[in-house]
């Protein structure tokens, strides 16, 4: 089978399950926003050498493939998407992210001067072009919620947690090469 399905070629794309919608349908835009942010902490994996960074990355990447899965998937097919045994963003996967930003703010010196300029180091960067691509996905994940799309209010807060998590990891690799 071919990556070039070419089923998308009037401008369509199929959500989970074959229902097809619009290219610039909210959930799509918001599912584009989240694989970005996906490519996004890959670069950041790529740049960074610090296991306290890369090694929980690894892990928001694949827990993003959850969060993908449940903005493909149209109200009707929800019973069918759950009952598959697709995974779900659920507050543990929020809880990890808190538990993070926690250990950051009380375990280690972290140091930042007023406001944080992208670009004193390349692992930095790539996290902090990550943290933006993450605030443009919460964003497009709530106007999915405010078009009248079904929306795990958890998927939002992991979200929005983890954009404080990328500007936190920013300010801590910039601590440590000592540009902060």
């Amino acid at each position: 089978m071919s990556i070039a399905t070419k089923t998308g070629d009037d401008g369509s794309t199929g959500l989970m399950f074959g229902r097809r919608v619009s290219k610039t349908d909210v959930r799509i835009v918001a599912n584009g926003a989240c694989d970005e942010l996906n490519a996004a902490l890959g670069m950041v994996r790529a740049f960074c050498s610090d296991p306290l960074v890369v090694e929980p990355i690894l892990g928001v990447q694949k827990e993003l493939v959850a969060l993908m899965g449940e903005i493909a998937v149209d109200e009707q097919d929800r019973t069918r998407y759950v009952d598959g045994g697709y995974p779900l963003v659920d507050a543990a996967m929020v809880g990890r992210l808190t538990d993070a930003i926690d250990d950051l703010e009380k375990n280690h010196r972290i140091s930042f001067k007023r406001w944080a300029t992208p670009g004193s180091t390349q692992a930095s960067a790539a996290l902090d072009l990550a943290r933006t691509v993450c605030r443009r996905a919460e964003r497009a994940l709530v106007e999915v919620s405010e078009r009248g799309h079904t929306v795990n209010p958890e998927s939002v807060r992991y979200l929005n947690r983890l954009s404080d998590l990328c500007w936190l990891y920013a300010r801590w690799i910039e601590t440590k090469a000592g540009m902060a």
